[in-house]
């Protein structure tokens, strides 16, 4: 690969990675026409520096911006370096990655070079490219650009298998402190448009099996935690109010990363925690399987997520009243409440008591975490019960089992070596 080819990639490479809305879930494209690869749901191959592991080619075509986005480090008036890949670029990289097995697909997002419609057109003629001329088949996720025309929206879709206009910031306020030049509008109305397409076109394939699909993975977006003021409760009523009005397949939260000094943003030495990312996930998860609603998981007296348990816990210790359940009796959305009991456990646990009354030994050979679960529960069996406890001692109880096992753990990895 030419040297200046390597330097474009380690620019927009390393541009490209505050971006976190790339998971590769939803699409099953099959390779029918002798062409190269498999979309598939999962596939994890290379692995980033911080240990993440990813599957796809991960770039920007170029990290020139007409933006002044505060929380940006593409941003107009940083002093970075510039680059920008062309079109042909972008498609001879992603197939010599794919041939040499760096990859199973592609992520492409962009700055903005001139106007939305600009730089969409060159993110579409990509995958149109890789799909047409080299008959690819691996997973192309495009990221769309707020404000670019319906056609050019259309096109996109039947060459990506996911698209994705990113939020950027919870509220319309804070996205008109750190960037007054965006309009939350034209993120919305791409939005709207590709909801209305996808289920058009899934009614157009349930009658004409040749009907092309269209963006078979759905759309996403993704919003920045930690750099604005929001609550736990704002970003989980964000993500709630577009799973419900925009069918989106996933809302991905980055928590702030300080790569600019700016009076607007949080000092440059406060990062947001990695837990609070992980505590938005776990709560997200309860919102789309678990059957919770928002204001149970945070509301005004508790609007930030517990940072030392999980949301799921954190709402079994706030009402301690509707336990101890009968895991023998309770129906299933009941037991999907319960701490320590996981979606798979749960369905487990209502096929298996229909053989007989499950005791503590069968559900944590059913996969249920016990060290939670035994305070919320009861089974065929008293051995673990204990029904004295307050919220605060159960808290405590789990915490202090979680430390004495993470300490265990890791004097097992030192003797080790």
């Amino acid at each position: 690969m030419e040297e200046r080819i390597i330097e474009k990639l380690n620019i927009l490479a390393d541009a490209a990675k505050y971006d976190v809305s790339c998971s590769s879930s939803g699409s099953k494209r099959k390779n029918e026409n002798k062409g190269l690869g498999n979309a598939s749901n999962g596939i994890c191959h290379t692995y980033t520096e911080d240990g993440r592991c990813v599957s796809l080619l991960k770039i920007l075509l170029t990290n020139h911006c007409i933006f002044d986005c505060a929380y940006c480090v593409s941003r107009s008036s940083n002093d970075i370096k510039r680059a920008a890949f062309t079109v042909q670029e972008v498609v001879d990289i992603t197939i010599n990655f794919y041939r040499r097995n760096y990859i199973e697909g592609l992520f492409l997002s962009s700055g903005i070079f001139k106007d939305a419609d600009f730089t969409m057109e060159r993110l579409v003629r990509v995958a149109k490219k890789l799909r047409t001329e080299h008959k690819f088949n691996g997973y192309i996720h495009l990221k769309s650009i707020p404000g670019a025309s319906d056609e050019l929206m259309r096109e996109a879709g039947l060459y990506a298998d996911r698209l994705s206009v990113n939020l950027e910031i919870p509220t319309e306020a804070g996205l008109k402190l750190l960037a007054p030049e965006k309009n939350r509008k034209d993120m919305i109305q791409p939005m709207g448009f590709l909801k209305n397409e996808i289920i058009l076109r899934k009614e157009e394939k349930a009658l004409f099996k040749k009907a092309p699909i269209f963006a078979p993975a759905g759309q996403s977006t993704q919003m920045i935690v930690g750099a604005t003021p929001e609550t736990d409760v704002q970003v989980l009523q964000t993500a709630n109010h577009f799973y419900k009005n925009f069918n989106l397949k996933r809302v991905y939260y980055s928590g702030y990363v300080p790569v600019l000094s700016d009076k607007r943003l949080p000092a440059l030495h406060t990062s947001v925690p990695m837990v609070r990312e992980n505590r938005l996930y776990q709560a997200d998860w309860l919102m789309r399987f678990y059957g919770f609603k928002v204001n149970e998981i945070v509301n005004d007296t508790n609007p930030h997520l517990d940072l030392d348990i999980d949301p799921k816990l954190s709402w079994g210790l706030r009402n301690l009243e509707v336990f101890p359940i009968d895991i023998n009796k309770a129906d299933l959305q009941l037991i999907l409440r319960v701490p320590g009991i996981g979606l798979q456990s749960a369905h487990k646990i209502v096929s298996a008591r229909q053989f007989g009354k499950l005791n503590w030994d069968q559900l944590k050979k059913i996969g249920v975490a016990l060290n939670r679960a035994k305070y919320f529960i009861t089974c065929n069996s008293s051995r673990f019960e204990r029904r004295d406890l307050t919220a605060t001692n159960i808290k405590q109880f789990i915490l202090s089992q979680s430390h004495s096992k993470f300490l265990k753990n890791a004097t097992t990895q030192l003797n080790l070596f």
